[in-house]
């Protein structure tokens, strides 16, 4: 379960959170709506560990996201809104380095490489280097790499982002998958119909 409790971040002077409080339960989606520049991302930031907020307390799994990141980072799964990915590397090997930093045995690894590969559909392009691809073959690259640890929370920022009509489904089709393993899935997005179409809140 993540826990969100009158979370405030400013830069500068820009206050990008200002007092946001909310739960997200195991089992669950749950989604943060609002336009661009709301504060979606910059939540989804601190809650990953990458960002300190300046007041305000963020939980997941009853951890502080402050008092112990390295705690955190292994109960999450993260999925930013730039897919990060390593483009001279394949789409394995992008895979298999978070996997390894995650402290993986190789024994365990290459069956979860294996599921996940075949769980995306992604037997086609996870050998070639990942420059080039399109923005839905990163999007598929990038969430196994956020789910090769096999989190229990799993962050998505603007999933759908750039994903045309088929790609976009099959995301769906993977985040209710999520939930039904009794996931607890925390996503954003700044348009209605994508909330109206996967969340419980």
């Amino acid at each position: 379960m993540i826990k969100v409790a009158q979370l405030v971040k400013s830069y500068g002077a820009v206050q990008a959170v200002r007092g946001v409080s909310f739960d997200a339960r195991d089992g669950r989606i749950t989604a943060l709506l609002g336009p661009n520049g709301a504060g979606k991302s910059t939540t989804l930031r601190i809650l990953s560990t990458v960002a300190i907020p300046d007041a305000g307390s963020a939980e997941i799994a009853g951890v502080d996201v402050t008092a112990d990141p390295m705690a955190v980072r292994k109960q999450i799964g993260v999925l930013p809104h730039n897919s990060g990915l390593y483009q001279r590397l394949t789409g394995i090997e992008n895979i298999r380095y978070f996997g390894r930093l995650q402290n993986i045995a190789p024994s365990e690894l290459h069956p979860r490489i294996d599921a996940l590969v075949e769980q995306l559909e992604m037997q086609d392009f996870c050998d070639r280097r990942t420059a080039g691809f399109s923005q839905g073959q990163k999007i598929k690259v990038a969430l196994a790499r956020a789910l090769i640890h096999d989190p229990q929370h799993v962050i998505l920022d603007e999933p759908t982002n750039g994903l045309d009509v088929m790609a976009t489904r099959a995301l769906r089709d993977i985040i209710m998958k999520l939930k039904q393993a009794g996931k607890c899935v925390l996503f954003s997005s700044h348009i209605m119909q994508e909330v109206d179409a996967l969340c419980d809140d």
